[in-house]
């Protein structure tokens, strides 16, 4: 990967031999060397965005270099976040420029809600206008859509080729549908060998998976996988050639078990593992992004040295991204988190491509990069009207909640005819309407908020429109609302709206500042918890209410799905 032009590469030549200045010196430094895995004092030199000089020497041309005096400080790479899924209630400026504040300052994000927003044209426009962010942003390339498409052709050989060439999208995946892959997906395993002879690794999302599974998937061609979810886990991974993302996210915090298990089974060798919150919701990553994971595995016991290594230098690695990321050297971009304390990863100070983000405690202000109107992301227009029709409940087979992401089927009992259900049978009312208005699925689901009189949200795996709720009159006061706001995801209770996220940026994600995001998600599952939400994340139920890879039963743009046999137990219905 080349970051910089000739010119630009001699002009950096010219900052050694003293006739340009440094634009930053970091002098009196105590500095992780991730190469000897050793604590070293240099000054530092940067010129605009890259790091030239890592030695004992002082530049000799300074006219307009700014000093920053480390002495009794510490310094370490900026911090890879290689698992982000940048939408999940919030957007990804607003994501990675609060992440980036706590130390993580590259982040290889997900690609597949500019999938269901835009064409490809102005995809790859706003992802190159991203790199304006004084953070490194990379993205994927998505295979599938995790769920069962009314139109799986958004999904085509020439599309993800064109994405895989892409210089900002370093990885293939994540493989969510995999099984397809095992039982004969010739053309998915042609965008994977695609995506390889790029260079370019590929994700893969295995959770549960056996030897013999890992080690067909390995044969197949995938890279790495996140889905550990034991120490025993971890291992079986390592020990067939997988790089290992340890996971710590709202629903699989694992990561300080995960650490616990391998200390005490004596691994000693960490090269081939990192960290990822895997996509945390606002109020999950209030504290941070990868700053966060560091703490958790520095206090059960693993070496500061080695988690700062996981978090910076073996991603970079991982991505073949070694020479521009990862590390305190020449010709590294200049990523550089400074710590109060080897021992504490949350810095005091964060400079993202040559720039102050943070200094001295306290955060940067950047005006927004992102003009979101000129990629037509806009509030939501929703051009059709909730009727009686559209809640009207028949399905025999309805939806349980076993978890935060798992759901069974069960038979439905229950007279659901009504215009409420009582909040003790533990039932609600759950439709998935089409935002274009074409089509419908409604059946009952068990265990969500059966308290609660309406929840409507434009927030989901599609794109489309999610109603739960107890109260049918509930369920049209919200979905009203959530239009006025176009976009959102709103909750109502005997008529009275009790909490709200905006989502006006294509129904899908917010333009709050991250710190009105926290205080919405946090007022959101408060308001659910009151009302009978039993688990960790809402924000993950609804977007996993439609999601194919994971079991048993799922709501999605065809009907209802049995995930084990890819089946519609119950079409879609025609509006």
């Amino acid at each position: 990967m080349t970051l910089w032009r000739n010119r630009e590469l001699r002009q950096h030549i010219r900052v050694i031999d003293g006739s340009v200045a440094p634009s930053i010196v970091l002098t009196n430094t105590t500095y992780l060397n991730v190469y000897t895995n050793q604590w070293v004092e240099a000054n530092i030199w940067i010129y605009e965005d890259r790091i030239v000089y890592v030695g004992e020497k002082l530049p000799e041309e300074t006219t307009e270099t700014e000093y920053y005096d480390c002495q009794g400080k510490f310094v370490v790479p900026g911090y890879i976040e290689p698992h982000s899924h940048p939408f999940q209630a919030a957007n990804p400026e607003v994501t990675a420029m609060h992440a980036a504040k706590t130390g993580t300052t590259t982040f290889v994000n997900d690609n597949l809600t500019w999938y269901l927003l835009l064409n490809k044209k102005k995809t790859f426009s706003i992802i190159n206008a991203f790199s304006n962010l004084p953070v490194s942003m990379f993205w994927w390339n998505r295979f599938d859509g995790q769920t069962t498409l009314k139109d799986n052709r958004i999904f085509n050989t020439k599309d993800v080729l064109d994405w895989a060439e892409h210089p900002l999208v370093i990885q293939g995946g994540e493989l969510t549908d995999w099984p397809s892959l095992l039982t004969g997906g010739d053309r998915l395993l042609y965008w994977i060998q695609e995506m390889k002879k790029l260079g370019k690794p590929i994700e893969g999302h295995l959770p549960g998976a056996s030897s013999r599974t890992l080690t067909k998937m390995k044969l197949l061609g995938i890279t790495s996988d996140h889905e550990s979810m034991s120490a025993d886990d971890v291992l079986k991974r390592l020990e067939l050639g997988y790089r290992v993302s340890l996971r710590y996210s709202p629903i699989r915090p694992d990561l300080p078990d995960i650490i616990e298990g391998l200390l005490e089974k004596e691994l000693t060798q960490f090269d081939n593992i990192s960290f990822t919150m895997d996509g945390p919701t606002p109020a999950f990553m209030k504290e941070g992004m990868i700053n966060v994971c560091i703490e958790k595995a520095i206090e059960k016991g693993l070496p500061a040295e080695t988690a700062y290594r996981m978090a910076s230098y073996h991603p970079a690695r991982h991505f073949n991204m070694e020479e521009e990321f990862g590390s305190i050297a020449p010709g590294r971009v200049a990523h550089l988190n400074i710590l109060l304390d080897k021992q504490n990863p949350h810095p005091e100070s964060v400079i993202g491509k040559g720039e102050w983000i943070k200094k001295n405690g306290k955060g940067i202000s950047f005006p927004p990069v992102i003009d979101w109107k000129k990629y037509d992301i806009t509030p939501l227009e929703l051009n059709w009207e909730l009727t009686e029709e559209d809640l009207q409940f028949s399905s025999p087979i309805g939806m349980d909640m076993v978890n935060d992401v798992i759901i069974k089927p069960y038979s439905i009992v229950s007279d659901v005819s009504a215009e409420e259900i009582s909040s003790e049978k533990l039932e609600q009312f759950i439709t998935l309407i089409d935002k274009n208005g074409e089509w419908r699925v409604n059946t009952i689901i068990r265990g969500f908020a059966p308290k609660l009189g309406a929840l409507v949200s434009s927030y989901s795996a599609t794109g489309d429109i999610i109603l739960i709720g107890n109260s049918k009159k509930d369920l049209s006061v919200a979905t009203k609302h959530m239009k006025e706001l176009g976009g959102g995801i709103v909750l109502v209770d005997q008529g009275e709206i009790l909490a709200e996220m905006p989502l006006p940026l294509g129904g899908v994600m917010p333009d709050n500042r991250m710190e009105e995001l926290i205080e919405m998600n946090e007022k959101i599952k408060k308001v659910l918890t009151e009302h009978g939400y039993a688990y960790q994340d809402p924000i993950y139920s609804l977007l996993f209410l439609s999601a194919f890879h994971l079991p048993f039963f799922r709501i999605t743009q065809q009907g209802l799905l049995d995930v084990k046999m890819r089946e519609i137990v119950i079409p879609a219905t025609m509006r």
